[in-house]
């Protein structure tokens, strides 16, 4: 069995895009996943994490959040993003979010590149606009439930990755019908809107990713504090994007282990 791969649009006005993935031999009532990508996009690496949840036996879904009537914006375009991505990867991690050093780091690039690199990098990075993506989470999930012929009827699920994780996270505040949402590494839902949380919530985090990892008690306990499902597991010796297997910061170990209870997770919201 293989599988079926394919770009569609959606949304009232066809204005958005997602890569959408399936076993090809199952044409109906399949539960949906809805895959939220990192900061980079719907790139190579969301491509195949995506695929990997329908070789699982799910309708699985990645929407673009950059691209809108069927084009990305020119500063999220593909090639800017992976130029943008490459500068990041040369510097160490700790530069990232250290202003100062980073913009020195930027100001010695040659002035076209250093000029697209700083347009892209604002753009990503302090340019999120999360209402306008969380309306097109909301179309998507009501897309798979209401529209898919293969996912119709069925339910859906939200797994989202660093930007994506806060996403999957805020998704579950705002859509009373998803039925579970899984946060690799990405900061919790603010406390006024846990309060709407319907659905158990499972969390992925790495224990040396502390800007993140040091919050996750405490929404832990303001979960249980609201009578709200949140489940979490923090890996030692781990840093930030710890499943992305085409990064420097993948720990196979905890890939694994996070792999297997995302999957038991969403068999026990989608499946029983």
């Amino acid at each position: 069995m293989g599988l079926e791969k394919q770009w569609i649009t959606y949304g009232k006005n066809q204005e958005y895009t997602g890569y959408l993935a399936k076993m090809d031999c199952v044409n109906e009532n399949l539960p949906a996943v809805i895959l939220i990508q990192e900061i980079w996009g719907v790139d190579a690496h969301i491509q195949d994490v995506t695929e990997r949840f329908a070789q699982a036996g799910y309708l699985a879904f990645a929407p673009d959040l950059y691209a809108r009537n069927g084009k990305r914006l020119e500063d999220l375009s593909t090639d800017r993003i992976d130029e943008a991505r490459s500068f990041m990867d040369s510097l160490p991690h700790s530069v990232w979010n250290n202003l100062e050093e980073r913009q020195k780091a930027m100001s010695e690039l040659p002035e076209k590149k250093r000029s697209r690199v700083v347009k892209t990098y604002e753009r990503m990075f302090g340019g999120m606009n999360n209402a306008e993506y969380i309306e097109q989470l909301l179309v998507t999930s009501e897309y798979l439930r209401e529209e898919c012929l293969v996912s119709k009827g069925e339910g859906v699920a939200s797994i989202g990755f660093c930007m994506g994780g806060a996403l999957s996270g805020l998704l579950a505040c705002r859509d009373r019908q998803l039925k579970g949402a899984a946060i690799f590494y990405g900061n919790a839902p603010s406390e006024e809107e846990q309060q709407n949380i319907n659905c158990p919530v499972y969390g992925f985090y790495g224990e040396q990713d502390k800007r993140i990892s040091d919050q996750v008690p405490y929404f832990a306990k303001q979960m249980k504090s609201k009578g709200k499902s949140f489940h979490y597991k923090i890996y030692p010796n781990t840093g930030h994007a710890f499943f992305n297997d085409a990064r420097a910061a993948y720990q196979i170990d905890s890939a694994r282990d996070a792999y297997q209870k995302v999957l038991t997770f969403l068999h026990e919201i989608l499946l029983t």
